[in-house]
């Protein structure tokens, strides 16, 4: 058995959180790495926490070394050395976007200056709580000692769904397609590129006016499609998405192929640097690389610059309220 790992998981008591931890307990996410979990939730949601760490321990998982619950981010990140952040204040009726990004600052500035004083030095971060993107901004600013490109925002959930609208397109498994790109924020903004997309190592061509006036809506707003179906917001398949991007930060991407992950910006495609926009990545030796050099299309660019725009528009607003620099 190997050296177990602690994993740290905010908002433990939601729906996500609910459908994520019996996963990595299962040992979906680390393969066969013991974890010990610690979830932290908020004093009023304790209780819920408690229970489901009851279930999880009645589960009697082989991995499974240990849970813990806190309400306190000090104790919950110590010695974490894989997080995945959550808990998040939703947009409710008459909240403003700055109101909605001021109360997620009061979140995820404490969350990353306890893992920057906290956590174990080889942490990695994925911020699921939304606007992901913006949250692993702040988180990272509050975490001067960690590596920014340590923390992550998930667009994972929206790559996946990019692939199963074109498996579905093509009447084929999802399992036989590689090189999906989303491109930008976790928003409506987004850009599902299925430009350079394989089927069995081949390239397969889209129709522009498909593309453009099928997949990239379907895609970007199945959250809100989802919401109107069930009544309430995607769980399962955001905590399978959760799981995937972290899978594979640990243990590597398969031979050619890419993923999407949002990550702190080194200048790539023209975003500009330090922001946290979602780009094609291949994971080696546990780090994530950017994957270089691939041709826009004119849609694709304008749409990038479009979500670039929004990113740019959200860190000033971030900055002004003193959350970053």
């Amino acid at each position: 058995m190997s050296t177990p790992l602690t994993v740290t998981v905010t908002g433990a008591a939601g729906q996500i959180g609910y459908a994520l931890l019996f996963r990595i307990a299962a040992g979906d996410m680390l393969g066969d790495h013991p974890v010990r979990l610690r979830l932290l939730e908020i004093p009023q949601a304790v209780a819920a926490a408690e229970g489901t760490a009851m279930e999880l321990a009645d589960a009697a998982f082989p991995l499974l070394e240990s849970v813990d619950v806190f309400d306190d981010a000090d104790a919950a990140f110590e010695g974490a050395e894989v997080a995945l952040l959550v808990g998040a204040r939703p947009r409710g009726a008459g909240m403003e976007r700055g109101d909605l990004l001021a109360a997620n600052g009061a979140i995820f500035g404490p969350q990353g200056r306890a893992i920057n004083d906290h956590a174990a030095d080889g942490i990695r971060v994925l911020v699921v709580g939304n606007p992901a993107n913006t949250n692993a901004l702040i988180a990272a600013a509050h975490a001067p000692d960690v590596p920014a490109e340590r923390f992550t925002a998930m667009t994972r959930l929206d790559h996946n769904r990019g692939l199963a609208q074109l498996a579905a397109k093509l009447g084929v498994g999802v399992g036989r397609l590689t090189r999906m790109t989303v491109w930008g924020n976790h928003s409506s903004t987004q850009v599902p590129d299925p430009s350079h997309v394989l089927l069995d190592g081949e390239p397969v061509g889209f129709e522009p006016a498909w593309v453009a006036e099928q997949f990239v809506p379907t895609v970007a707003n199945r959250g809100a499609a989802i919401i109107e179906a069930r009544g309430a917001s995607s769980a399962a398949s955001a905590a399978s998405a959760a799981v995937d991007h972290m899978r594979d930060w640990v243990l590597g991407t398969r031979d050619g192929d890419w993923v999407s992950v949002a990550l702190p910006s080194r200048g790539e495609y023209g975003v500009p640097a330090g922001l946290v926009s979602s780009l094609p990545a291949v994971s080696v030796d546990g780090e994530w690389r950017v994957v270089e050099g691939l041709e826009l299309s004119d849609s694709v660019r304008a749409g990038l610059d479009a979500s670039v725009a929004e990113l740019t528009a959200e860190r000033d607003a971030v900055r002004s309220l003193g959350l970053v620099d």
